[in-house]
């Protein structure tokens, strides 16, 4: 049993070693028509999409007998649905909102936390004190806010000034942000 899960038909090799530079060659073409943005990760979507993405070709090059068409075809459907869903998330205001997560505060001014939005978001006191070491906080008092992106990125702001408070513009559409006292 083991035997055969170690060896592999000189045939076998020709084409895995095809089907991986078919489907290769195919997400570089399709990348490139599609921009830079089918990579970027910005959205729970672009993040689902490059998963799918990385799946069908996986699939493509290590099943018994690949289907490169079937491939191929997949990934320019991935391709074509990331583009339409895009142009659509840009359009409307809605298609945004049910397609992607929206930011949550994990912790407001001054270093206070918000347990029910840390609940929502399935983070840890623990995680979060992580992510303020790696942003280099020393004190909580200069946290101005800790957020969490759709994606799952943790970003923290924070400042030297009691004062220097994050900009409007920067916080615009995350969850409670409105809600929570502007001076820690």
């Amino acid at each position: 049993m083991l035997q055969d899960q170690l060896t592999i038909d000189v045939e076998m090799v020709g084409t895995v070693v095809l089907s991986a530079f078919v489907m290769y060659a195919t997400v570089m073409a399709f990348a490139r028509l599609a921009g830079v943005r089918s990579f970027a990760e910005m959205s729970t979507f672009d993040i689902a999409i490059t998963i799918a993405i990385g799946s069908t070709v996986g699939a493509t090059m290590v099943v018994d007998k690949p289907m490169l068409l079937q491939g191929v075809l997949a990934v320019a459907t991935l391709y074509a649905l990331h583009l339409g869903v895009s142009k659509l998330r840009h359009r409307y205001r809605g298609v945004e909102r049910s397609v992607d997560n929206r930011p949550i505060l994990l912790m407001g001014a001054g270093g206070r936390m918000l347990p029910r939005n840390m609940q929502v978001a399935r983070v840890t006191t623990e995680d979060l004190r992580s992510k303020l070491r790696k942003a280099n906080v020393q004190q909580l008092s200069t946290v101005r806010a800790v957020v969490m992106d759709g994606t799952g990125e943790v970003h923290v702001l924070h400042g030297d000034g009691p004062d220097q408070l994050p900009d409007p513009w920067l916080m615009e559409g995350v969850r409670n942000y409105e809600d929570e006292p502007l001076n820690g």
